[in-house]
């Protein structure tokens, strides 16, 4: 016997072995193998088409994503400029308050300034009229001093001016 050739017998049995097993499995087990393949050809497939969902559905959470933080920069946006434009609208009214507080308080202190000006007008006509007949006195009373002659003639003088003035009125 050698150990490269098998005896006739033994193939035999063998064969018959095999047929048996293969007979077996092809009733019992096969069915049960593919079943599970096809199973999990299945289960895979399900398995794809829920990544393939999730992959959508990803998708468009990312667009939808997108979209809203465009709209909050596009919101952030419209926010700054209102408050831009709203600080500038606020400046430019308390600078038009300002103007109209100060040309108010110029209006005033221009009236107290004209008031002040004519009441230092009426003290000064006041001194000048009062210094003109301090004078007028003095010169009266060193005209008076002279000879009565001259006296006389000062004081005709003068009634004549005053009739004449009062004729005019």
């Amino acid at each position: 016997m050698s150990l490269l050739t098998p005896d006739l017998g033994l193939l035999f049995w063998m064969t018959i072995s095999f047929g048996i097993v293969f007979g077996l499995l092809a009733k019992f087990g096969f069915p049960v193998i593919t079943r599970m393949v096809d199973e999990r050809n299945a289960h895979i497939r399900r398995s794809l088409d829920a990544a393939d969902e999730a992959n959508r559905q990803l998708a468009s959470i990312r667009q939808q994503s997108a979209a809203i933080l465009k709209e909050a920069q596009d919101s952030r946006y419209e926010i700054l400029k209102r408050a831009a434009d709203s600080g500038a609208r606020i400046v430019h009214e308390a600078r038009e308050q300002a103007a109209a507080e100060m040309k108010k308080q110029l209006a005033e202190a221009a009236g107290r300034i004209e008031a002040e000006k004519q009441k230092a007008l009426v003290d000064i006509r006041r001194q000048a009229a009062m210094l003109s007949v301090d004078i007028a006195e003095k010169i009266l009373h060193r005209e008076l001093e002279r000879s009565d002659e001259s006296r006389q003639a000062l004081v005709e003088k003068l009634l004549e001016e005053v009739e004449s003035e009062t004729a005019r009125n």
